[in-house]
């Protein structure tokens, strides 16, 4: 079975942490500006992003992104 990337689930991941996207921003040494494309789906986040943001946050990559069955 095939998955397709579907909505940022970042902001509900800072939500549950308590966590601004400045706070954010700051810990990954990126602008607030940068951290809100990825919240509003503006822009997706490369590998390395998402690794980072998920080892801040404490939660895997997968969680950073809803996943959509494409089919087989």
């Amino acid at each position: 079975m095939a998955y397709t990337v579907g909505r940022c689930l970042l902001r509900d991941q800072l939500k549950e942490r308590g966590l601004t996207q400045l706070e954010l921003a700051n810990k990954l040494g990126v602008t607030e500006q940068q951290i809100n494309k990825y919240v509003n789906d503006r822009q997706r986040m490369s590998l390395q992003v998402a690794y980072n943001i998920s080892r801040i946050l404490n939660c895997s990559m997968e969680d950073l992104y809803e996943w959509l069955e494409a089919g087989d």
